[in-house]
C-alpha cells in the first residue's frame, strides 16, 4: 500500500475517492464540509437536513458525483463520528479502517481521508490512521479456493490541514508497521491447527525475526527438561508435536531506558486445546485454534519493535504447546514440579496456560527481566465478566498496571482491573503439593488462574492480561473483519514506548 501526506487542496488529491468524517449534528455551512458540499451540488446539506446521515460513529453515506477537471476523485463517503466531546485520537483510527472497507467494498482503489484533528495531535492521528487502514484489508478467507475478497485499497492519502508533510509521511510509516503487525498477529491466530503447532509458530517466528533483526533462540523439549520446566511440559505430554519455548530478543544500539531494566512480554501460545484427560465439550472446541493468541501478539508486537527500532531492550517470550489426550498424557491429581522448584497438583489440564506460563514467567525474570507482561487467553470466567468490550488486567504493581490500562485508552482498546491479594491466593493452596492449578469450584476463576501465574514470579514488577474475551470477535465491524483482533499489540507498544 502506498501512502501519502496532504496539507492542502484536499478536494484535488489524486484518488478516486475523498472521505471526510462528520460529527453527530454537524452541518456543511462552513470548512471543508461546504467545500465538498458545494463540489458535489448540495447533496452534502439536503442528506444531513433529511436526517438519512446524522452523523453516529460508524455510520456512512456514499455519493457518486461528476469530476469538475481539477481533481480526480469522482466519489465520496462521509463517515459518522459520533459527538464531537467524545471523540479521541484512536477514534480517528476507526474512521480510517471504515472509509477502507466501505471503499473497497465498492472496488475503490485509491481514497483520501480528511483527518478531523479537533485538537488531536497530528502524527498520533497519523499512525493510528494508516496503521486501522492497513488493518482493516484483513480478512478470513486465507484458505478459500474461490469467492475470495482480492480487492484492495492500493493507496492511502491522509489529508492534514497546515500540518507538517514530513511528520506526517513518518508518522504514517509508523503506522503501517503496526497495521502490518497486527495483521501478522491475526493471521497467526487464524491458522488451523494442523498448519500451525508448536514446531510451525517457532519457524515462523524464527523467519520474522531474521526479517526484522531480532535475535531469536528456540527453546526444545530437552533443553526446557533441563532446565526443570515440568509445569509447561506436562501440558505437552498428550500431543505427539513437540512443545517450543520462543525466545525473541531485542536489543537497541543505544538504550534511554533505566541501568539494568528490561521489560518482557510473554505470551500464552496453545496451538490447539483438546482440554486434554478434561477434555472441552464437542461443541465450539474448533474456536480452540485461538488459543495461542496471547503467544501471537507477543509475536506481532515483537515484529513491530524490530521495525521501529525503540531505544528500550525487550524481551518477548512464548510457550508454545498442543494439549491433547494422549496416552501419556497428564492426568488430574498428577504433580509435578516447575523451574522454580514450586510443586502443582493438576487438578484439570484444562486450566493448562497457567502450567505453560507458569516456567514461561519464571525465565523471563531468570533472564534478567524487571517488568513482565503476560497475556493469555485464560479463562471462560473473564468473558462472563467482561464480555468483549474490556480485557482484564491484574498485576501485583499498580504503577504498571495504571501505565497499561492508561496506554489501552489511548489505543482505544480497554482494560479493566480486577483484583488479586493473599485471600485469593489461599484458594489454591494444595494438600498434597505447593499449589494446585485450579480454585474451589467456579468462583473468581480469571483471579485463580491470575494468582496461580503470580506465585512464578519471585522479585519483577508484574501484569496478567486475560484476552480470553477480546482476542476474537464473532461479528465484523465496520472498521474491522470478524475474527482475530490482535487486541494488545498496540497497547504494548504504546507501553514500549513510553518506556522509553
Amino acid at each position: 500500500m502506498k501512502f501519502q501526506a496532504i496539507t492542502d487542496n484536499f478536494q484535488d488529491a489524486d484518488v478516486d475517492a475523498l472521505a471526510v468524517a462528520v460529527f453527530k449534528d454537524e452541518n456543511a455551512a462552513s470548512g471543508i464540509l461546504k467545500d465538498l458540499d458545494e463540489l458535489i451540488g448540495g447533496h452534502i446539506a439536503s442528506t444531513i437536513k433529511s436526517e438519512e446521515f446524522k452523523g453516529e460513529a460508524g455510520e456512512t453515506a456514499y455519493f457518486i458525483f461528476e469530476s469538475n477537471g481539477k481533481n480526480k476523485a469522482s466519489r465520496l463517503l462521509l463517515v459518522g463520528a459520533g459527538d464531537r466531546a467524545d471523540y479521541k485520537t484512536s477514534d480517528a483510527g476507526i474512521l480510517a479502517g471504515t472509509a477502507a472497507r466501505n471503499l473497497r467494498k465498492r472496488n475503490v482503489k485509491s481514497f483520501a481521508l480528511a483527518a478531523r484533528l479537533d485538537g488531536a495531535d497530528a502524527s498520533e492521528v497519523a499512525t493510528t490512521a494508516a496503521a486501522n487502514v492497513v488493518a482493516s484489508q484483513f480478512e478470513l478467507d486465507k484458505y478459500k479456493s474461490s469467492d475470495k475478497n482480492d480487492r484492495k485499497i492500493e493507496t492511502f492519502a491522509l489529508f492534514v490541514e497546515g500540518g507538517n508533510v514530513k511528520n506526517i509521511k513518518d508518522s504514517l510509516t509508523r503506522g503501517e508497521i503496526i497495521g502490518d503487525s497486527m495483521n501478522f498477529t491475526r493471521d497467526l491466530a487464524n491458522e488451523p491447527p494442523n498448519v500451525l503447532h508448536p514446531t510451525e509458530m517457532a519457524k515462523r517466528a524464527e523467519k520474522m525475526a531474521k526479517e526484522v533483526g531480532l535475535k531469536c533462540e528456540i527453546l526444545d523439549e530437552a533443553k526446557m527438561e533441563k532446565l526443570g520446566m515440568g509445569s509447561l511440559l506436562s501440558v505437552s505430554k498428550g500431543s505427539d508435536q513437540p512443545a517450543k519455548m520462543i525466545v525473541l530478543r531485542y536489543e537497541p544500539k543505544k538504550s534511554t531506558g533505566k541501568r539494568g531494566e528490561l521489560l518482557a512480554l510473554v505470551g500464552k501460545g496453545i496451538t490447539f486445546d483438546t482440554g486434554g484427560i478434561s477434555i472441552k465439550p464437542a461443541e465450539g472446541m474448533d474456536a480452540m485454534k485461538y488459543d495461542m493468541s496471547g503467544g501471537a501478539t507477543v509475536i506481532g508486537t515483537m515484529r513491530a519493535i524490530g521495525l521501529l527500532k525503540p531505544t528500550v531492550p525487550v524481551l518477548g517470550i512464548v510457550a508454545a504447546v498442543e494439549n491433547m489426550p494422549g496416552s501419556s498424557a497428564t492426568r488430574p491429581s498428577d504433580v509435578v514440579t516447575a523451574s522454580n522448584g514450586k510443586t502443582v497438583e493438576i487438578l484439570n489440564t484444562d486450566a493448562e496456560g497457567r502450567l505453560v506460563l507458569a516456567d514461561a514467567v519464571a525465565y523471563a525474570e531468570k533472564q534478567g527481566a524487571t517488568r513482565i507482561v503476560d497475556m493469555a487467553t485464560l479463562t471462560g470466567a473473564v468473558i462472563i465478566a467482561l464480555g468483549d468490550l474490556n480485557t482484564a488486567v491484574l498485576g501485583n504493581d499498580q504503577q504498571l498496571v495504571d501505565e497499561i490500562i492508561e496506554c489501552g485508552r489511548e489505543m482505544g482498546e480497554n482494560f479493566w482491573q480486577l483484583p488479586i491479594g493473599k485471600e485469593y491466593s489461599k484458594m489454591i493452596k494444595s494438600d498434597i503439593a505447593d499449589i494446585k492449578n485450579i480454585g474451589g469450584g467456579r468462583k473468581a476463576g480469571t483471579i485463580i488462574g491470575a494468582v496461580f501465574i503470580q506465585e512464578f514470579v519471585k522479585n519483577a514488577k508484574w501484569a496478567h492480561l486475560d484476552i480470553a474475551g477480546t482476542a476474537w470477535s464473532d461479528d465484523a465491524k465496520p472498521h474491522r473483519a470478524k475474527g482475530p483482533t490482535a487486541i494488545a499489540v498496540r497497547t504494548l507498544l504504546k507501553l514500549v514506548e513510553k518506556s522509553q
